[in-house]
């Protein structure tokens, strides 16, 4: 028996050996090919791998910027669970937006990319534009901030007063009751771009040939022809699309600070990232912020996981 162990593990080293050796072989006859990537990699390493590993181990620390990291192990983390109510209404916040906004913006944007698609190309051009254009408008959040005013001259209010709804005025942003809901409105108003663009690249590049070999091999339907060739034919497009959406969803935090302010009122806007704004830029305890911050990275990799799985299914 402890023979058959050590062969097995003699053989095992050796084929890492081989692998080893046949992946040196391959870099040094590809080796221009790195040297041209090399900058790329270097950058991204300096700006995004090292900057992700940072922040892990700084969440093990004590750290407010002005005195040297000091190792506490899990201590952040238990606060953070056990401790930290506002953490977790931040927590419950991100999680509604996330499900609500997320699919759903998510599905807009295909349908509406969809729809548009089947359209002349100069009036697919004005839609694409009109429907890209809130997500890169910077006043966006003045447009619904005098929409919601909290007084009788608010669009939303002097509507819902003329028609006899309320009798006084609805504070939008200040009232718990309504400060998530109106938020996810404008979170969907602007999701409509980077996703929404990719969709309507993805749908442009479908080769034509395939919509015929279908309907030669029994498509019958649009609903057909979109779940077994529309939908495989851009599955990187899709995928694109939903990790857009799940950053998006899960890093909400600009509209609820400049709708709701902040704080908000009994932190009924509070989310995930405000959180670690607060922390972070606020109160300078950057190890509190590093472990809120790596929590909110493993939830975004553990749904984007999820949703991968997800989308391999489509078509098959």
């Amino acid at each position: 028996m402890k023979e058959q162990k050590d062969s097995y593990f003699k053989k095992y080293f050796q084929l890492r050996k081989h692998n080893a050796q046949v992946a040196l072989k391959k870099m040094k006859v590809s080796k221009n090919c790195y040297i041209f990537l090399a900058p790329y990699a270097i950058l991204f390493t300096m700006f995004n791998v090292f900057p992700v590993v940072a922040s892990i181990y700084f969440s093990f620390t004590y750290y407010n910027v002005l005195e040297s990291p000091r190792f506490i192990g899990l201590n952040n983390y238990i606060s953070l669970i056990l401790e930290d109510d506002i953490f977790l209404i931040g927590i419950k916040n991100t999680l509604i937006i996330a499900v609500v906004t997320g699919p759903l913006g998510y599905i807009m944007s295909f349908l509406f990319a969809w729809l548009i698609n089947e359209l002349p190309r100069w009036v697919r051009s004005v839609a694409v534009v009109v429907f890209y254009a809130p997500s890169i408008a910077a006043n966006v959040f003045v447009i619904f901030s005098v929409f919601f005013r909290g007084d009788a001259y608010g669009y939303a209010n002097a509507f819902l007063m003329n028609i006899g709804i309320i009798d006084t005025p609805i504070y939008w942003f200040t009232n718990p009751k309504y400060m998530l809901p109106i938020c996810m409105v404008v979170i969907l108003w602007m999701s409509l771009g980077q996703g929404f663009l990719s969709f309507v690249a993805g749908l442009q590049g479908v080769d034509r040939a395939q919509y015929e070999a279908g309907y030669m091999d029994g498509v019958r339907n649009r609903w057909q022809e979109l779940w077994f060739i529309t939908l495989p034919s851009m599955k990187p497009m899709l995928m694109f699309g939903a990790v857009m959406s799940i950053t998006q969803a899960f890093g909400v935090c600009d509209v609820t600070m400049q709708l709701c302010g902040y704080p908000s009122t009994d932190y009924a806007a509070r989310t995930i990232v405000t959180h670690l704004f607060d922390y972070g830029f606020t109160r300078f305890e950057m190890g509190y912020a590093c472990a809120i911050a790596t929590i909110l990275f493993l939830m975004m990799i553990l749904t984007n996981k999820a949703i991968q799985s997800l989308l391999r299914r489509v078509g098959t």
